[in-house]
């Protein structure tokens, strides 16, 4: 909770940073666009509210219909008229005022459905065969989003599909398999799109066209070696005004880079590194199948996407278009994000280690032994469900059956 919070909060700063001076010599507001990532920061803030507390079960019946919503909007995405086009890519649905990206929907979408469907036929994935139906469904929404283009999100949805698949008992060679196919049909895709073809080449050798396709590598290195050990300072940086392209969304870490220096982009490393670790330990201490798979899932989806952005901006991957989690601007990968660890909070809340550590914490009157009984009671007298009533303290379910 601590790490997103920070990240939110230094990634206000830096969108406000990355983008005021082109906002300024452009005779525009240069504070609107951090303003709106303020305003996306609240919603999402809301979201990671509700997503803390919201029964799991709720997350049972809501994960088939949130699957079908969100092809629905990636299929509303592409049509002439619905979808709004920038940079050669139709990604966004403008309602009004309003823009929603529908794979960054989807993303977590696919992480609630396979949870939940694992969860119902736990045994199914390692039997023969057992991977097709959640590869294909994992599928639909990953193609959809190479149409948009947006080759880098599918990456990070499939990844995320990967890792809850092996978290549930699949065949490591079997899962391996499945990324080979995936990494076949992705070089098809790059071979078949000109853009993609010319990014690998300017991934390889972005010096070869510093003023073509090699121009976003280029300026995200000359910012990053600008910066040096301590960087220019917060808003001293110059690559941002019109020199370094998508400074305050997909590059970022760049901008960090040339006004923090080496100091401010190792802080923003380590903050995801805390962030795995945190996760993954959540994943491993949950109180079933469904909520580690949830929190395995959200995790990798956060940290690939990390990964995939960091590779980007210091040149060892080719430049995807994916932002960095909690950091860049982009109103609907905030609240996203967001809502994700929320549901990380409330995965690790309900952990047996939690429940552990919340009977020891003294409550106002009675004694241990007292409380002991009252979770205990609350436990026989509901039966099922390993879920913490509220403010009341008391505990129900499968906390009480360990004991």
């Amino acid at each position: 909770m601590g790490v997103a919070l920070a990240l939110v909060s230094f990634g206000l700063v830096m969108v406000y940073s990355a983008s005021s001076a082109t906002a300024a010599l452009s005779d525009g507001d240069p504070s609107g666009i951090a303003l709106r990532q303020g305003m996306a920061a609240a919603l999402g803030l809301g979201a990671y509210l509700a997503m803390s507390r919201i029964n799991p079960r709720v997350l049972h019946r809501v994960a088939r219909p949130a699957m079908i919503a969100s092809v629905v909007l990636l299929l509303l995405v592409l049509l002439p008229g619905l979808g709004s086009a920038a940079n050669g890519s139709r990604r966004w649905l403008s309602l009004g005022a309003l823009q929603i990206q529908p794979s960054e929907l989807a993303k977590l979408a696919v992480v609630l459905w396979i949870a939940a469907a694992i969860a119902r036929r736990p045994g199914r994935v390692g039997e023969r065969d057992g991977l097709v139906p959640y590869l294909v469904v994992a599928a639909i929404p990953a193609l959809l989003i190479v149409v948009e283009p947006d080759l880098g999100t599918a990456v990070v949805l499939l990844v995320a599909a990967g890792a809850m698949l092996i978290v549930a008992g699949a065949r490591p060679t079997h899962v391996g398999l499945a990324g080979l196919g995936g990494l076949l049909l992705g070089g098809i895709a790059i071979v078949a799109a000109d853009y993609r073809r010319e990014r690998l080449l300017a991934f390889i050798d972005p010096w070869s066209d510093p003023g073509g396709a090699g121009f976003q590598s280029v300026q995200s290195q000359l910012a990053l070696g600008s910066g040096g050990v301590s960087g220019t300072g917060v808003g001293d940086g110059l690559q941002k005004a019109f020199y370094l392209p998508e400074a305050h969304t997909d590059m970022i870490l760049a901008t960090v880079g040339e006004e923090l220096g080496l100091i401010g982009v190792s802080a923003v490393l380590l903050a995801f590194l805390l962030f795995a670790v945190a996760g993954y330990r959540v994943a491993l201490r949950a109180a079933d199948l469904h909520q580690q798979l949830l929190a395995a899932g959200l995790t990798t989806l956060v940290v690939s996407q990390a990964v995939v952005n960091v590779g980007a901006v210091v040149g060892v991957m080719p430049v995807t278009g994916v932002p960095l989690p909690f950091v860049s601007y982009g109103g609907t990968s905030l609240v996203v994000v967001l809502a994700s660890a929320g549901l990380l909070v409330n995965v690790a809340r309900r952990s047996p280690d939690a429940r552990r550590q919340l009977r020891l914490v003294p409550g106002a009157g009675g004694d241990r032994r007292g409380r002991d009984r009252g979770a205990r009671g609350a436990g026989a007298g509901r039966g099922r469900g390993a879920v913490a009533a509220g403010g009341r303290g008391q505990l129900r379910g499968s906390a009480a059956g360990r004991r």
